[in-house]
């Protein structure tokens, strides 16, 4: 899936001598015939492929175990009204006794399933099929209650206890949760209510959340309105999350992040290695996709990176947050991240990578190109003031590292301020790469501070539009040195943009 060199995708370092695309005409043909094939994609109705029609029965669920099971015959009841809570857990039962045999498959037919979190198990695949959904019970009585991962302490949210995800999988191996483009509904509406009128006493749970885990495929499906984070991959090993939309609204749907790898979720990644993400649709509350690897001292002590990991060929949009992020959570240290063929639309911000003092950890050798944003308020942010931190015990003196993060091939229309990156004189922000970027400013903005940077060092590479500021080296198409960049402390910030 992903090729390494010495443990680490050398070849994501390596900076292109030459644009992917001939020019800006050809680039924005590729982007949008690229998300308009997607909306088909996004449709597809079948694993191979092939689209299905209403009023045209869908093909019937391929065999992909050697055992094939069907939720109806451990008494599911697909009305939305039943709760199937024990059926899900009895097709699981079954399979867990047949994974010296090649696992089995949970099929879950079209209708309404109303469950209460249950737990997964090795070599089993979940099926979804067309028109089938998963639905969380809303009553949180149902929702157990686990102890906080050890990367964040005492707890997220609140000190203490955390609800389970509604899919749940722990020390597993060989998951694979697809279908015809079936949903997961995670109901999330009462949980976000109950948020806001602060009546939860514990930290919401995760859509779907699998821990110390490898193997892991996520395929075909769609995810919607969770109550916390998304998809949560947690220090899990060899992870393909391919062909699924995320959905929840964009307003008022507090932290529901699509992707969390890492030691937190799709929305969030954390701690997680060797991950693919592609071919995903992803417009949510939060971070379309969030790379994470622990909070302060206790991501520190953990000590889990999130490395190896290719985000590509994706359409997100977060109208309160950003479309990929990487933090702030990262004290276990975040490097080698591949993200390119994105589009961002509608959108807070583009890419962004956020930590502060107390973090410790590092940032280090992130790619991203062949980007565009399309109505967005800050294209690229780094932020190294991000300050939330647990109620007590961090320290502030130990410092992130940020360096060798390079943006290829940027385009853009209608963007407040393209370039925002702000180091400090205790975090510097090192060796920024910015190559072939051309962004269209919404007109309002024309005349405000386009490309802003402090504590700041790096270079820029043939064309960039708008201007660099002072702090970056400039050189011309044949690498070479037009400008030298001023002091690295040179600010221009202004954060009413």
């Amino acid at each position: 899936m992903v090729e390494r060199s010495a443990g680490k995708l050398g070849w994501l370092i390596v900076r292109p001598k030459t644009v992917p695309f001939a020019s800006r005409r050809t680039f924005f043909a590729f982007l949008w015939v690229a998300a308009l094939a997607s909306l088909f994609v996004w449709q597809r109705n079948s694993t191979n492929g092939l689209l299905t029609l209403d009023g045209i029965a869908p093909a019937p669920p391929p065999k992909l175990r050697p055992a094939v099971f069907c939720l109806t015959e451990f008494g599911g009841v697909g009305d939305g009204v039943t709760l199937n809570t024990e059926a899900f857990e009895r097709g699981v039962r079954a399979i867990s006794e047949l994974g010296s045999r090649g696992g089995g498959q949970l099929n879950v037919p079209p209708g309404r399933w109303l469950t209460a979190p249950f737990n997964l198990t090795s070599h089993i695949t979940l099926f979804l099929a067309t028109h089938a959904v998963i639905l969380a019970v809303q009553d949180e009585k149902y929702w157990p209650l686990m102890p906080p991962l050890p990367s964040y302490g005492d707890g997220r949210e609140h000190p203490g206890p955390r609800y389970s995800s509604l899919i749940h999988g722990q020390n597993l191996r060989d998951v694979v949760i697809t279908g015809h483009n079936g949903t997961i509904n995670g109901q999330g509406q009462i949980w976000w209510t109950k948020f806001f009128q602060k009546l939860l006493h514990h930290t919401r749970g995760p859509l779907v959340q699998i821990l110390w885990s490898s193997d892991i495929v996520i395929s075909n499906i769609t995810l919607r309105d969770s109550p916390f984070w998304t998809l949560h991959p947690y220090d899990c090993k060899n992870v393909t999350v391919k062909n699924v939309t995320i959905l929840a609204p964009v307003y008022n749907a507090p932290n529901t992040d699509g992707i969390d790898p890492g030691m937190y979720l799709l929305q969030m990644l954390y701690s997680c290695e060797d991950m693919l993400i592609e071919d995903c649709y992803i417009s949510v509350g939060d971070d379309a996709i969030a790379v994470k690897s622990g909070w302060d001292h206790y991501g520190i002590a953990y000590g889990k990176p999130s490395r190896n990991i290719v985000i590509r060929n994706l359409v997100v949009r977060s109208n309160v947050s950003s479309g990929i992020s990487i933090g702030s959570e990262m004290s276990g240290g975040v490097s080698d991240i591949l993200v390119e063929n994105i589009l961002v639309w509608e959108s807070r911000r583009g890419m962004r990578i956020k930590t502060a003092p107390g973090r410790g950890g590092y940032v280090s050798q992130i790619t991203f190109r062949n980007l565009v944003f399309k109505n967005v308020g800050v294209g690229i942010v780094i932020k190294t003031d991000y300050n939330q931190h647990p109620v007590s015990g961090y320290d502030p003196t130990i410092l992130p590292i940020l360096s060798d993060i390079s943006f290829t091939n940027v385009r853009g229309q209608g963007v407040r301020v393209p370039v925002r990156i702000q180091g400090s004189e205790e975090i510097p922000v090192r060796n920024v790469t910015i190559q072939d970027m051309r962004v269209g400013i919404a007109y309002s903005y024309v005349n405000k501070p386009r490309f802003q940077c402090s504590f700041a060092q790096g270079q820029v590479l043939g064309t960039v539009f708008p201007a660099p500021c002072e702090n970056f080296d400039q050189y011309n198409e044949q690498g070479q040195l037009v400008k030298q960049g001023s002091s690295m402390n040179v600010s221009d910030i202004d954060y009413e943009i």
